[in-house]
C-alpha cells in the first residue's frame, strides 16, 4: 500500500467514511465504522482521448484542479481540466444517506475546437491477505471484487465496454484492457466504459456506483446481482437532492450559539470575509463529527486514517477516552447529546477494565486497539466528561445508568494516588470509626500484593504518549475527576434516587469523605512535586521541567488552579516564552521531536485561547483564535500540526480533537 498521508477531503453517512486528495483521487473507504474496516489499497480514474494512452485524472501533468463543497454538506466537487485535449471534467462525489452507496458523477466538456473520443477507465485495487483473499467477477453492468467476508460492487447504469482481471499492470497505462476471463483471482481489477464522441462545446456524463456488502448478508451471486439491479434504480438526481438538504438541515440543527457568539463574544460583523471564514470551519466541524462517530456504540475516532504503516506514527483511526472527552464535550453544545449518550452509556460502560480504569485507546466498536502503554488521564477523563455531559442535559436517568461505572473508576483512580503518594510518604487516613475495618483491608491488600505482582499499578505515559512518569496534567486530571464525582453524588441525593435505600446513601456519603481527603492531598502533593520554587513556576513532570501547554490543564479545564493566581501567571510567562512561535502558534512542549517538533498545535493554540478567556484577556484570546483560522485548509479543516513557515496544515487533516477544541474556543465553553 502506498503512504497516502493527507486527506484533503472527508465525505459520507453514519457508516460509511470516505476521504480525498485535493486533485480529487479517492484515498480511502472506511464501513461500516468511520476506523474499520478499510477497503481501498487505491482507486485510479482515467480516460483515454482519441489516441492517446490513459490518462490518471489524479496525476498528469497537463491536468490543473479546483475544489470544493457545495455549500454546508458533505457532497464534494472536483473540477479538472486537461489543457493539451483541452477537456473539462466535473467530478462530484457523495454518499447517500439511506442505502450506504458512494455515488461518484462525472460530466465531461469539450472545449477544444475538434472531436474528441472518450474512453473511461477504472483501475481498483482493493487491500487484501493471505486469509482474506480478493477475487473479481465482471458482469456486463458491474465489477464485483469479492472475499471471504464482503464484496465490492462499481457499476453503473450503463454496460461494461472492456475489462481486465489479471495482469492489470501490463496494459492499464495504454488506456486498453481486455482479458478473456470473467472471473480470477487478482486483488486490482479494471473496466471500461465508453463516453463516445464528443462534439466541440458537447457535453456527456456518467455515473458509477461503489457499494460494500457483508457477504452474510447476500451470500450467493444471484442475491448479489438482484441488489445490483434494485440500486442501478435509484434517481440519482433525487438521491443528490435528498443528500443537499439532509446536511443543509443538519448543520442549521447543530449550530448551536453560533450566532450569539460571533455577536456578543467576538464582535464579528455581518457578512464580514472574518465571519463566513469562521463559519466555514465551523460547519465543517459540524459535519465532520458525525463521520467519525461509530453510530452503534458512540465510540469517536480521533480522525480518518493517515498512516496504515505505521512509519511516522502508531495510527490514528481509533478512539482515545481522552480525546473523546474533549470532542463529546463540543457534541453537547451542538445538540449531539444522543451521540454523547451513547459514547458514556455504551462505549465506556463496554470497556472499562474490570479494574476500573480504561486503557490507551480502543477501535470504536469497543474493541481493545493496539496500545502500548496506560495513561491514567485517560481513566479520569471518562469520569469527568461523564459529569459535563449530565450539566448539559440535567439527566438523571444517564447519572444513575454511569454512577457505578464511575464509582469503579474513582476505585481505580484511589489506588493509583495511594501507589504515588506512598513514594513521598504521604497516606489518605482512615475515619476513626473506620480503623478497625481498614486494619482487616489493608492487611487483606498486603496479602493480594504479594500473591499478584500485578496489583502494582504500572508507570503511566503522560497525554502526549512519550514521557513514562507520574505527570501534573494526569494529576490534575484526577482531581477533575474526584471533584466530577462530588458532584455526582451532591445530585443523586438531591434527587433522592435512593431514598429507600438507607445503606446506599450511607455508602455514599462515606466516598463522599474519601475522595474528598484525596481532592485536599492531590493539591498537596503538586504543590510538593510539580511546583519549582526557584522560578515560581509549574512542572509538567517528577523528571524533567521542560515547559509544556498541558500546564495550562490545571486551570482549562480541570480547574485546580485559578488563571491569575501567581504560580499559574508565571507558568503562562514562560509557556509564552518558550512555545508561541513566531506566527502567534503555539508548540506542544520544549523540544518535542513528533514530526520535526517544529510546528505549531491548534490544539496548544487553542488551549491558550481558553486560558486567556478564563482570564478575561479578549485580546490574547482573539489573537490565538486567529492563527487557528488563518491555518485551517481550504475546506475548514483543521489539522493536528501547522507548517510555521507557509501557515498550512501539515499532518492529520480533520482531526476530532483539533476541531471540538474550535468548537469549544469559540463558544466560550469547557
Amino acid at each position: 500500500m502506498n503512504n497516502k498521508y493527507y486527506n484533503d477531503a472527508i465525505i459520507g453517512n453514519k457508516h460509511m467514511l470516505i476521504s480525498f486528495s485535493k486533485k480529487g483521487e479517492m484515498l480511502r473507504a472506511m464501513y461500516p465504522s468511520p476506523d474499520y474496516k478499510s477497503f481501498i489499497d487505491f482507486l485510479h480514474i482515467g480516460v483515454k482521448i482519441n489516441d492517446s494512452a490513459n490518462i490518471y485524472l489524479h496525476d498528469d501533468i497537463n491536468n490543473i484542479y479546483d475544489q470544493e463543497y457545495v455549500k454546508d454538506t458533505n457532497i464534494l466537487r472536483t473540477k479538472i481540466v486537461n489543457q493539451y485535449f483541452n477537456l473539462e471534467i466535473d467530478q462530484e462525489d457523495f454518499v447517500t444517506i439511506k442505502d450506504d452507496i458512494l455515488i461518484k458523477r462525472y460530466k465531461f466538456t469539450n472545449k477544444n475546437n475538434i472531436n474528441l473520443n472518450v474512453d473511461f477507465l477504472i483501475y481498483l485495487k482493493l487491500l487484501s491477505n493471505f486469509n482474506n483473499m480478493v477475487s473479481a467477477y465482471i458482469t456486463k453492468e458491474s465489477m464485483i471484487q469479492y472475499s471471504h467476508d464482503y464484496a465490492y460492487y462499481t457499476f453503473s447504469k450503463d454496460k461494461i465496454k472492456s475489462y481486465q482481471i489479471n495482469n492489470n499492470s501490463q496494459n492499464i497505462n495504454s488506456g486498453v484492457i481486455y482479458d478473456k476471463d470473467y472471473i480470477g483471482m487478482a486483488s486490482d481489477s479494471s473496466i471500461s466504459y465508453e463516453i463516445g464522441d464528443l462534439k466541440p462545446g458537447e457535453s456527456k456524463s456518467i455515473d458509477i456506483f461503489m457499494y460494500i456488502q457483508n457477504i452474510d448478508d447476500l451470500p450467493n451471486l444471484s442475491d448479489m446481482e438482484e441488489k445490483i439491479d434494485r440500486l442501478k434504480k435509484i434517481d440519482i438526481d433525487k438521491e443528490e437532492m435528498y443528500v443537499k438538504k439532509y446536511w443543509n438541515k443538519y448543520v442549521e440543527e447543530h449550530k448551536g450559539n453560533f450566532d450569539i457568539a460571533c455577536k456578543e463574544k467576538w464582535g464579528l460583523q455581518e457578512e464580514s470575509q472574518a465571519k463566513e471564514r469562521i463559519k466555514q470551519i465551523y460547519n465543517r466541524s459540524i459535519l465532520l463529527f458525525p463521520l467519525l462517530v461509530n453510530e452503534e456504540t458512540g465510540g469517536i475516532s480521533a480522525s480518518v486514517e493517515i498512516d496504515e504503516q505505521r512509519d511516522k506514527c502508531g495510527r490514528y483511526a481509533y478512539c482515545w477516552p481522552r480525546d473523546a472527552m474533549f470532542i463529546t464535550k463540543a457534541l453537547d453544545l451542538i445538540n449531539m447529546k444522543k451521540e454523547v449518550d451513547k459514547f458514556y452509556k455504551i462505549f465506556c460502560k463496554n470497556t472499562q477494565n474490570r479494574n476500573g480504569m480504561w486503557e490507551q485507546r480502543f477501535y470504536t466498536d469497543g474493541h481493545l486497539a493496539p496500545c502500548w502503554g496506560y495513561q491514567i488521564d485517560e481513566t479520569a477523563s471518562v469520569i469527568y466528561g461523564a459529569n459535563e455531559h449530565y450539566k448539559e442535559t440535567k439527566d438523571i436517568k444517564f447519572l444513575k445508568d454511569i454512577l457505578k461505572m464511575c464509582e469503579n473508576g474513582i476505585n481505580f483512580l484511589e489506588k493509583y494516588l495511594d501507589q504515588i503518594f506512598a513514594e513521598i510518604g504521604m497516606k489518605i487516613e482512615p475515619d476513626k470509626i473506620d480503623v478497625v475495618r481498614e486494619e482487616i483491608l489493608q492487611s487483606k491488600r498486603k496479602t493480594q500484593e504479594k500473591n499478584n505482582d500485578s496489583e502494582k499499578i504500572p508507570v503511566s505515559y503522560d497525554l502526549w504518549e512519550m514521557h513514562e512518569g507520574i505527570h501534573l496534567y494526569s494529576t490534575a486530571s484526577i482531581y477533575g475527576a474526584m471533584n466530577s464525582m462530588i458532584e455526582i453524588y451532591n445530585e443523586i441525593i438531591d434527587k433522592n434516587i435512593y431514598e429507600k435505600n438507607r445503606l446506599r446513601q450511607e455508602q455514599i456519603e462515606k466516598n463522599k469523605k474519601k475522595i474528598e481527603k484525596y481532592i485536599v492531598k492531590i493539591k498537596e502533593y503538586v504543590q510538593e512535586k510539580f511546583y519549582d520554587d526557584h522560578q515560581k513556576i509549574l512542572i509538567r513532570n517528577d523528571k524533567d521541567q521542560k515547559t509544556d501547554i498541558s500546564l495550562i490543564g490545571t486551570v482549562v479545564p480541570f480547574k485546580m488552579f485559578s488563571p491569575n493566581e501567581k504560580k499559574v501567571l508565571n507558568t503562562v510567562e514562560k509557556i509564552n516564552m518558550t512555545l508561541r512561535t513566531y506566527t502567534g502558534g503555539y508548540l506542544r512542549f520544549e523540544q518535542d521531536h513528533y514530526m520535526g517538533g517544529e510546528s505549531p498545535w491548534p490544539i496548544a493554540t487553542l488551549w491558550m485561547e481558553m486560558y486567556y478567556e478564563t482570564a478575561n484577556n479578549r485580546k490574547k484570546a482573539k489573537e490565538c483564535l486567529e492563527f487557528v483560522v488563518n491555518s485551517a485548509t481550504k475546506h475548514g479543516f483543521l489539522g493536528e500540526q501547522v507548517n510555521n513557515k507557509t501557515m498550512e496544515t501539515n499532518w492529520v487533516i480533520g482531526l476530532g480533537w483539533s476541531h471540538a477544541m474550535f468548537i469549544l474556543a469559540f463558544l466560550g465553553e469547557i
